[in-house]
């Protein structure tokens, strides 16, 4: 198979860095394993302060494993859950979040643990590349998004005053605005397959359960559209109502 001329160089650098990085990979093991725990938990730190933070969690995985109840081990945890995150590594990031939260329910710093659990869902919930092509993401499944609302939640309810609690209120919001479109999306989705009974439910639930994210107006034309074509007169109305009240610019409204 012929390769074009411009492109093997390419490919060529590219295998001989991937070889790099394996050659240093294990370097880094090998030199891991001959540090003591201090001396690796410096390694460690600096990793992070250069912004590498793939080789941090290296030095942090390996100082976890080898010295797992030393005085360093909850602070070890810690900076192996954010670089784990920053490198992104969702479910590393999340097992080692779920077993700090478990063997130390009462540490200190069990907010922190909880903060990073929702940043983390948050951050699997997102796709970067869709985001930058301008592909609307609203009809994608919300599941991790309702994990990081009540993992900010729990953080709120159980740490009010936490350094954190501000931050996670906000991203409550957003996370609450996330999930009123996707239910939107959905509803629309049946809107064009004439399942207007279905449309309606979405419309009725964005209500119930996110009556103050910024999807509301949408949900209640949504409403009023789907139970005209029903010829459900008294829903309609009422729907009607209620948008003529809290969006009087409204263009469904004549």
């Amino acid at each position: 198979m012929k390769i074009n001329r411009c492109i093997a160089p390419l490919l060529i650098s590219v295998l001989l860095a991937v070889t790099g990085c394996s050659s240093s990979s294990k370097e880094d093991q090998v030199m891991n394993a001959n540090l003591g725990a201090q001396a690796l938990y410096d390694k460690a730190r600096q990793s992070m302060a250069n912004g590498n933070f793939a080789a941090a969690a290296d030095s942090l995985s390996a100082l976890d494993s080898r010295f797992p109840f030393g005085p360093l081990s909850h602070q070890v945890q810690l900076d192996l859950v954010y670089s784990y995150y920053k490198s992104g590594k969702i479910d590393q990031t999340l097992a080692t979040i779920d077993r700090f939260i478990r063997l130390n329910p009462n540490h200190a710093d069990v907010d922190y643990a909880f903060y990073m659990r929702g940043l983390t869902n948050m951050e699997a919930d997102n796709n970067l590349f869709q985001e930058l092509v301008g592909i609307d993401t609203t009809d994608r499944d919300p599941s991790k998004s309702k994990q990081a609302f009540e993992d900010f939640r729990r953080l709120i309810q159980q740490y009010p005053d936490s350094k954190y609690a501000a931050d996670a209120r906000q991203r409550m919001v957003f996370i609450k605005n996330r999930l009123a479109s996707y239910e939107i999306s959905i509803a629309r989705f049946y809107m064009r397959r004439e399942a207007f009974i279905a449309a309606a439910n979405r419309g009725r639930y964005v209500l119930e359960y996110y009556p103050d994210s910024d999807q509301v107006q949408q949900a209640l034309e949504i409403m009023v559209s789907c139970y005209d074509q029903l010829e459900l007169t008294e829903l309609r109305d009422n729907a009607m109502k209620t948008l003529k009240l809290n969006f009087p610019d409204s263009e469904f409204i004549s």
